[in-house]
């Protein structure tokens, strides 16, 4: 696709995002800008944290993991379902007894207030580092297929991305967010999906037939027993997960802070049982892509 396409899109879909900010964020007080005013609907949530728990990373890793590991991410992907579980039903009712906006309340409430900010500065920290990554692999990408066209140097890049970032988050907080990351979800599938499709294409394969291909079946294998010792095994995998789940969504503040916008804790609680579940099935598709 010739770079002033790919700048189309993007300027397209950033338009979208801030009209999202404009209307979600009229007239919004501090308790609607940090929890939405309690007002989000669980279903919405639970379609946006699938596109909150993946990244432009994720497109890179997980299909690249199939080579090595064969499908054998879905040992980790599974930890995760049952950590999600721990987080509905362990993590979620204290927060919602408290009623935080931070989950680091929590810490304060119980410990004192050098643990809430230690809490908070460590969240601080592990966050800066994380988006950083990401938005590197995302500018990588613009600096790769768009930008060295125009022959813009890379800081451009990076600062032309934090600003279009900016620009829809700033005024309609948490309740921006979880509409946007719904919007995000779905083009994200969409650009899995027809990805597979367009390749299958290039190889004059129906899916049909790449779902019973010998191709497919030297790759798919999901449970490794064998060896113990090795680190791709079922048991550590599987624990590693849950464990994975537990601290990098309950624990998080950016991911909880959106589970926090639902009425009540009878709907957080099937938002994050039915975006775990459904989480299974996106991976399995990132794997097929793969």
């Amino acid at each position: 696709m010739k770079p002033l396409y790919i700048i189309l899109l993007i300027v397209s879909y950033f338009f979208v995002l801030i009209l999202i900010s404009y209307f979600t964020g009229k007239n919004d007080s501090n308790d609607t800008f940090f929890k939405a005013g309690k007002s989000s609907p669980w279903y919405l949530v639970a379609f946006g944290m699938i596109g909150a728990s993946l990244s432009g990373v994720t497109f890179i890793s997980v299909p690249g993991w199939v080579e090595s590991q064969q499908f054998g991410y879905m040992q980790v992907v599974v930890g995760y379902f049952f950590g999600y579980l721990v987080i509905a039903y362990v993590l979620m009712p204290v927060y919602y007894k408290l009623n935080v906006t931070s989950i680091y309340q929590y810490l304060e409430e119980r410990f004192g207030v050098v643990s809430y900010k230690t809490g908070a500065f460590f969240f601080f920290i592990s966050r800066v580092l994380g988006a950083s990554f990401r938005l590197f692999l995302v500018a990588i990408v613009l600096q790769r297929y768009v930008f060295d066209a125009y022959n813009v140097h890379f800081a451009v890049t990076v600062t032309i991305a934090i600003a279009m970032i900016w620009m829809y988050t700033f005024r309609g907080g948490i309740k921006t967010i979880v509409w946007t990351d719904t919007l995000q979800t779905l083009f994200m599938i969409i650009a899995v999906v027809v990805a597979i499709f367009l390749i299958l294409g290039k190889m004059d394969w129906s899916l049909s037939e790449f779902l019973s291909s010998n191709e497919l079946s030297q790759f798919s294998k999901i449970w490794f027993t064998d060896d113990f010792l090795a680190r791709n095994h079922a048991v550590k995998s599987f624990i590693g997960g849950m464990f994975i789940a537990i601290c990098m969504t309950g624990l998080d503040q950016d991911m909880m802070q959106k589970n926090l916008t639902c009425k009540t804790l009878k709907d957080a609680q099937k938002n994050m049982v039915s975006f775990s579940s459904v989480l299974i099935f996106v991976n399995i598709i990132f794997l097929l892509l793969g």
